[in-house]
């Protein structure tokens, strides 16, 4: 009797995938080193090139990244170690308080390929390369400008409503925009483990920052509301920016470019920060509907008249 096997041939066995086993970055002499750590070998395949904007894999909705450069970074025939890359991370995005890696975020995992977006304190050329045993994906960014260390405010949990101070390196002179930039970029894993929060309140970012008199104009981006809270992103953004002896008040807008007090030498927040405030989203959903209803009650007022 002739075996099955033997007149449809072997079946071909699938070639093992490298599995993302550990990100990780940390500063040498002149530059900052990125590395992507994997098991059964490397990626088929790695590229990487600076983009205006990172976009998740699958929903094509907009990721948002710290920085004043953006990386993507794809690795091609990989996959993590759990349902994503941010398994094997710990986390979805990673922040580090280096001289050019402010943050990593990971934007999905399709097809086998894994995307991760590095958000840089400025635009660098990068040495990107591998290594073995163990196998490694490696980016280098130099670092061949002058830092100086900004303190930021975060929530100290432990200490609730009260903020606790980090240091980060920012590139003068734009040192201000630098700490709201690492700010924005939350806490590291290590301070996220002695219970400092990034307290964002929905805010993807900001869009500018001017000082004039003394008086710090900050625009926030996304869709700001504080959910009914007292503690919001207003109170970390106030007490890092007074620490630079220029600013003496702050005023934040919402992405509409509303703050409930513009003029004069006083702090504002717009009016979704406030315990019951309502977002920008939601005040045009609600005037819509308002507007809506008016078209309504008039139509109907004008079928009985007939």
């Amino acid at each position: 009797m002739i075996a099955m096997r033997s007149l449809i041939g072997e079946a071909p066995v699938p070639a093992a995938v490298p599995v993302l086993a550990a990100v990780r970055a940390t500063h040498h002499r002149g530059l900052d080193r990125l590395v992507f750590e994997f098991r059964g070998g490397l990626p088929e395949h790695h590229a990487a090139s600076y983009v205006k904007c990172l976009v998740a894999d699958g929903t094509g909705e907009t990721v948002a990244v710290a920085g004043d450069a953006i990386l993507r970074l794809r690795l091609f025939n990989a996959c993590g170690g759990g349902a994503s890359g941010a398994a094997a991370c710990g986390a979805t995005r990673s922040t580090y308080a280096l001289p050019a890696i402010i943050q990593v975020v990971e934007a999905g995992s399709a097809g086998s390929v894994l995307t991760f977006g590095v958000g840089l304190a400025k635009r660098v050329r990068y040495r990107m390369y591998t290594l073995n045993n163990p196998s490694r994906v490696v980016v280098d960014f130099p670092t061949p400008y002058w830092t100086v260390n900004a303190r930021v405010r975060f929530l100290d949990t432990p200490r609730e409503p009260r903020t606790a101070t980090v240091s980060r390196p920012v590139i003068p002179p734009s040192v201000a925009r630098g700490a709201l930039q690492r700010l924005f970029a939350g806490p590291t894993r290590e301070e996220q483990a002695a219970g400092l929060r990034f307290t964002d309140s929905h805010a993807t970012g900001f869009s500018k920052l001017k000082i004039r008199g003394g008086v710090a104009h900050v625009h926030l981006t996304g869709d700001v509301r504080s959910d009914g809270a007292t503690f919001t992103v207003a109170d970390e953004i106030t007490a890092t920016l007074k620490r630079f002896p220029a600013i003496r008040w702050v005023k934040i807008y919402d992405a509409d470019g509303r703050t409930e007090r513009p003029a004069g030498r006083t702090d504002s927040i717009p009016e979704c920060l406030e315990p019951g405030g309502t977002s920008s989203w939601r005040r045009a959903h609600l005037s819509g509907h308002a507007t809506g209803l008016k078209r309504i009650r008039r139509l109907s007022t004008a079928i009985r008249a007939r």
